[in-house]
């Protein structure tokens, strides 16, 4: 199973999602393809994607890969790390109960309209969640935008050493052109236009 993990007020339908579940269903492989709304509880949004990874398993899946892009990396992070398995970090955040201190109450959502409420607490939960230093780097690859405006690409590269790791020049938080990045991307989650490739 790939998993996708959305970001911060962002949805199953922000663009990146949309582009590696399009290219996963033009290569017949949509079926692998997963990527729930998640709740604004850090907590309540990692049990969500353990269900995910839970239910796979329980399917049959034994490969499970993770994307997360922004805070949803950071969740793939802890996820790759209490799993064993492959995760791609998008312009991750590294120290998320710091970032979102100035996010404190009612926030609304990219997509679709709707708000959520950013309480002190999710603070808390997101502290519970660091991984102060990532064990087996070869599982990690970070794509990271030297034109981040939100969160700085220097902090996710030092989180991540010995990692794979590709730094775009310019770009934005978004990576606005990750069409140009998703086949290497879906490639390094064992999927390619042949197929799965990870046994």
């Amino acid at each position: 199973m790939l998993l996708y993990l959305h970001g911060f007020r962002s949805s199953p339908q922000s663009f990146k999602s949309r582009v590696v579940q399009d290219r996963m269903r033009a290569w017949g492989l949509e079926k692998y393809f997963a990527c729930p709304m998640l709740n604004v509880s850090p907590s309540l949004a990692i049990a969500q994607a353990e269900a995910a990874i839970r239910g796979a398993r329980a399917g049959g899946e034994t490969d499970i890969a993770i994307i997360g892009s922004s805070l949803g990396g950071f969740y793939a992070r802890w996820l790759a790390e209490k799993h064993g398995c492959r995760a791609v970090l998008l312009n991750p955040a590294i120290h998320p109960w710091t970032d979102l201190e100035r996010y404190l109450g009612e926030q609304p959502l990219y997509h679709g309209g709707g708000s959520v409420v950013v309480e002190r607490k999710h603070l808390q939960e997101l502290l519970d969640l660091r991984v102060d230093a990532i064990t087996r780097p070869e599982r990690y690859y970070l794509l990271a935008a030297t034109g981040d405006e939100v969160l700085d690409y220097r902090e996710m590269i030092a989180a991540c050493p010995g990692a794979r790791i590709r730094v775009i020049e310019g770009s934005d938080h978004g990576i606005s052109e990750f069409e140009e990045y998703v086949d290497d991307v879906l490639a390094f989650c064992g999927y390619t236009p042949n197929g799965k490739t990870v046994a």
